[in-house]
C-alpha cells in the first residue's frame, strides 16, 4: 500500500494531489507558454507560478520530514523539488541544516550578510539594487542566489563542489537556451513567472518573524545575549494568512502562513496546520496579521528594509495600521540558507 510510505495517515491523498500538481503542472505550464494564443499563455503562467511555489514549500515540508516516514525518502523528494525551482545549486542537506538552526536557535542565521555587502559595495551597485527593489524586482533574492553559486569558488572548504555547480549551471543554461530558441516569448514569460514566484516567497518570509539576524559561519553559535525560549519564539513569530478561514488562498503558499502553529509543532504537515492553529490559539490571537494588513508595509518599506538594521515592530492586536511599522526581512529564504 502506498499509504505506508507517508508519515501521517491523513497525508496520503493531500500529498498525492499536491505533488502530482507540482510535477505535472510545471511542464504543462511551460508547454502552454509556448503556445501562440495568449488565452493559453495566461493559464500557463498560473500553472508555472503555482508549481514553482509549491515545489519551494515542499522543500520546507520535506526538510522537516513531515511528508514521508523515511528520512532518505524526504531527502530524495526534496532534492527533486530543488531542481524544479532552481535552488539545486545548494545540496538539499545544506538547506535543511541551516533551516533547522532557525528553529533550534530561534534566530535568522545567514551565511551571506547582504546588508553588510551592500553597505560596503560601490554606490553604483548599491543604488542599482535599491532601484530594482523600488521597481518590485527582488534583486536581493537574486544576490543571495548568486552567492550560493559563487560560494564553492570562494570558500576553500567547498572547492570540491565546483564541478557540481558548473554542471548544474550548464544544464540549466542549456534548458533555457533551448526554450528561448523554440519560443522567445515563452522564455520571457517564464522569467516573469519566476519573478512572481520569488515575490510570493519573499512576501511570506518578510513578515513571519521579528527575530535577530546573524550573518555567521556554519560552525559558529549565535551570541547568547538574550533568553530565546518558546515564549520568545511565539512572540516573535507571526501568522501571515489571507484569512484564518480562507482555505483556497492560504494554499497558494501551502498553508505556510500558519507560522505560529508551525513553530509550535514543526513536524506538523501543511494540510494539518489550519486545524492545528484553531486548536492552539484563540480567534483574537495577536500574532495573526492578515495579508491585507501587510500589503501597505510591503509596499512602503520595499526599499527601506534592504538596509534596515532590524525588522521593525508590530502594534497590539486590533489597532488599525498596527503592521505599518513592521519593516520586514529580506534575504532569509530557506532556498538560499546555506
Amino acid at each position: 500500500m502506498i499509504s505506508k510510505h507517508f508519515r501521517y495517515a491523513d497525508g496520503m491523498w493531500p500529498n498525492l494531489g499536491a505533488l502530482a500538481f507540482t510535477l505535472l503542472g510545471w511542464p504543462a505550464g511551460i508547454a502552454l507558454l509556448t503556445a501562440d494564443a495568449w488565452w493559453l499563455n495566461a493559464p500557463g503562467c498560473l500553472l508555472v507560478v503555482q508549481s514553482l511555489t509549491w515545489s519551494a514549500y515542499y522543500i520546507h515540508e520535506l526538510a522537516h520530514h513531515a511528508i514521508f516516514k523515511k528520512g532518505e525518502t524526504n531527502e530524495r523528494w526534496g532534492t527533486l523539488m530543488t531542481w524544479i525551482n532552481g535552488s539545486c545549486f545548494a545540496p538539499f542537506a545544506d538547506l535543511r541544516r541551516k533551516h533547522m538552526r532557525h528553529h533550534v536557535e530561534r534566530a535568522d542565521v545567514v551565511t551571506f550578510d547582504v546588508r553588510g555587502y551592500l553597505l560596503g559595495a560601490p554606490a553604483a551597485v548599491r543604488n542599482t539594487v535599491l532601484a530594482l527593489e523600488w521597481a518590485y524586482v527582488p534583486a536581493v533574492e537574486f544576490l543571495m542566489r548568486g552567492f550560493v553559486v559563487a560560494l564553492p569558488f570562494r570558500d576553500p572548504a567547498r572547492h570540491g563542489r565546483r564541478a557540481r555547480i558548473v554542471g548544474i549551471a550548464a544544464l540549466r543554461l542549456a534548458a533555457w537556451a533551448l526554450l528561448g530558441w523554440y519560443s522567445p516569448k515563452a522564455l520571457l514569460l517564464y522569467a516573469l513567472c519566476y519573478l512572481v514566484f520569488v515575490t510570493i516567497l519573499r512576501f511570506a518570509d518578510c513578515f513571519q518573524h521579528t527575530y535577530d539576524a546573524y550573518p555567521i559561519d556554519d560552525d559558529k553559535p549565535i551570541p547568547q545575549d538574550k533568553l530565546r525560549d518558546r515564549a520568545y519564539e511565539q512572540l516573535n513569530t507571526y501568522t501571515d494568512v489571507v484569512g484564518l478561514d480562507n482555505r483556497l488562498l492560504n494554499l497558494v503558499w501551502l498553508n505556510f502562513g500558519f507560522h505560529n502553529a508551525h513553530h509550535e509543532r514543526p513536524a506538523a504537515p501543511w494540510h494539518q496546520l489550519p486545524a492545528l492553529h484553531r486548536k492552539l490559539y484563540r480567534d483574537d490571537y495577536a500574532q495573526v496579521i492578515t495579508v491585507g494588513e501587510l500589503l501597505k508595509s510591503f509596499h512602503v518599506n520595499r526599499v527601506r528594509r534592504v538596509l534596515a538594521e532590524h525588522y521593525g515592530e508590530v502594534g497590539p492586536g486590533g489597532v488599525p495600521g498596527r503592521a505599518d511599522g513592521f519593516v520586514g526581512a529580506v534575504g532569509v529564504s530557506f532556498l538560499t540558507a546555506v
